[in-house]
């Protein structure tokens, strides 16, 4: 008499629901990569439907906040002091951080939001985080058009540093794309964790050199402080965003370690998020 696994061993049975391989999974992740641009572009289309600006809100959202911001930092608090052309300075960060958080906020409930589509049908969960992220960067693209049209018409030249925003943008979509994952993992199961999010994410967005230079900000301070905000990869974005637009930005402002910092960050995020987010795939979409 065969036991169970001897007789589902002889006719290739295997178990239902079972953890693919991590070189399997990311195999079968990349066939699916139609997939997921069809299905962040239809997601796209469909956010507003019924607004009567329809998408034209994925321009104007970013311009609503860097104008917020404006008056109350660059005209009520003045911390526009020392920073020349604050405002293309101010809607930079805005924009590049508003990639970032979106697609943290909307990677948080990846999993939690779409349970039916998880049970009713067999594919990587990881789809889903990466698509949310490129919904965010479908939509920051066409706020990229509107910031440099305000970074032209705040005197700034158009040179060859522009170039530099390709880079730049896929090193902080590999960045995002590991915290959605992260995230997406852990708000599978703590569905409070959309409730807790949008507090971290102010309190990131106050330390990332948005509003403020970092370096009016760190002098006076201890070292360490100083070294832990210009590690910051939200930080480290922004500024290399603003050098790469910005002829006002001199090279010499950007540190040198900038550079390997957000390649060090991107991967680390993208990496590891992709790992920690398989180990889970078994248990999404169970009760």
């Amino acid at each position: 008499m065969l036991s169970p696994a001897e007789l589902a061993a002889k006719y290739g049975l295997t178990v239902s629901g079972r953890r693919p391989s991590l070189t399997e999974y990311t195999r079968d992740l990349w066939s699916r990569r139609h997939f997921i641009l069809a299905y962040a572009t239809a997601r796209v289309a469909a956010l507003y439907t019924t607004a009567r600006l329809g998408s034209a809100w994925q321009v104007v959202t970013p311009l609503l906040n860097a104008a917020v911001y404006y008056l109350i930092f660059g005209v009520l608090l003045g911390t526009n002091k020392g920073i020349p052309n604050f405002i293309a300075y101010l809607c930079t960060g805005v924009f590049v951080f508003q990639f970032t958080q979106s697609a943290v906020m909307a990677g948080t409930r990846a999993i939690a939001d779409n349970l039916s589509l998880v049970r009713a049908l067999h594919f990587p969960r990881a789809c889903l985080p990466i698509a949310t992220t490129v919904i965010q960067l479908q939509q920051l693209l066409f706020s990229m058009i509107v910031l440099g049209v305000i970074i032209l018409a705040t005197g700034e030249p158009l040179t060859l540093r522009w170039l530099l925003v390709v880079p730049i943008l896929l090193l902080q979509t590999l960045f995002n794309t590991g915290l959605a994952l992260v995230l997406a993992r852990i708000g599978s199961r703590t569905t409070d964790l959309s409730q807790l999010m949008p507090f971290i994410i102010r309190t990131w967005m106050y330390s990332s050199g948005i509003f403020w230079s970092v370096g009016n900000i760190t002098a006076g301070h201890a070292s360490w402080i100083a070294t832990l905000l210009n590690l910051n990869p939200a930080l480290l974005f922004n500024e290399l965003m603003r050098f790469a637009l910005m002829d006002s930005v001199p090279a010499s402002a950007i540190p040198h370690h900038s550079w390997i910092a957000v390649l060090g960050w991107a991967l680390l995020a993208s990496i590891g998020g992709f790992v920690f987010f398989w180990k889970a795939e078994a248990e999404y979409g169970r009760g």
